[in-house]
């Protein structure tokens, strides 16, 4: 019994200090931060690339898909990945990212908004969650990330 109340204390302790660790340097988990070197970020942009590319193969393959319709025309169509407007991350079980991603069709340039969820350690280490088009500035609010 002693020796259970020293672990759960020491447990205890270890949580606490892990936590005011991360809150004084900022890496809050769960918190989302905003990405400021968008435009030269490569990791970003090649994560805003995968989801135009996942969308189009979710359209072109016209598989049921979670992600919401482009509606861009009578037909939804490929689009071509311009660049990422605007980021931000998120610690979770991984890295979710936020993007506004610029993307083409028939010439027209839209804004849309991109959720992928980034896990190093899976097979399949990248995912997105949702892909639409974005109707405001601010960053989407994502799904449940269920990977």
């Amino acid at each position: 019994m002693q020796k259970l109340t020293l672990f759960s204390l020491i447990l205890l302790l270890f949580f606490f200090t892990t936590k005011v660790h991360a809150v004084q340097r900022g890496r809050m988990v769960g918190t989302k931060k905003e990405i400021t070197d968008v435009n030269t970020n490569k990791e970003v942009q090649e994560l805003g690339k995968f989801s135009v590319e996942e969308y189009n193969r979710e359209i072109l393959n016209m598989q049921q898909s979670p992600l919401r319709s482009v509606g861009l025309g009578d037909t939804n169509g490929p689009l071509n990945f311009v660049k990422v407007v605007k980021a931000q991350k998120q610690v979770v079980a991984g890295l979710k990212y936020y993007l506004k991603v610029e993307a083409t069709k028939d010439g027209v340039t839209r804004i849309f908004d991109a959720v992928v969820v980034v896990k190093p350690w899976v097979h399949e280490s990248k995912k997105l969650l949702n892909f639409g088009p974005s109707s405001r500035l601010s960053l989407p609010e994502a799904p449940s990330e269920q990977m």
